[in-house]
């Protein structure tokens, strides 16, 4: 695997002024996956936009970790709904 599409966990944390244990709590939940790469660990970097909105949902606005499951888990749905949406539109355009 490239490094290059991963940042390990501990710039991460320094980067974003977190807590390593709050990655760790997101892993436990489930919500993130870490890397292990010569036993160091590591973020994808595609993952960086939605673990962001996990940062300010739980600083910002004081979302506890099953809340921010929740959120994720609405946030991933809606997209999903949004890319169905055009899709048929793109469909009923081709039909017109």
């Amino acid at each position: 695997m490239e490094k290059k599409s991963f940042i390990p966990v501990e710039q991460f944390c320094e980067l974003y002024h977190i807590e390593f244990s709050f990655i760790h709590h997101l892993k436990d939940y489930g919500l993130i996956e870490m890397e292990i790469i010569d036993q160091n660990e590591f973020i994808r970097m595609d993952h960086l936009s939605r673990i962001e909105k996990m940062i300010r949902l739980h600083e910002d606005l004081g979302v506890n970790f099953e809340g921010i499951d929740i959120i994720d888990q609405l946030l991933m749905r809606l997209e999903e709904m949004q890319s169905e949406l055009t899709q048929i539109k793109n469909k009923l355009r081709f039909y017109e």
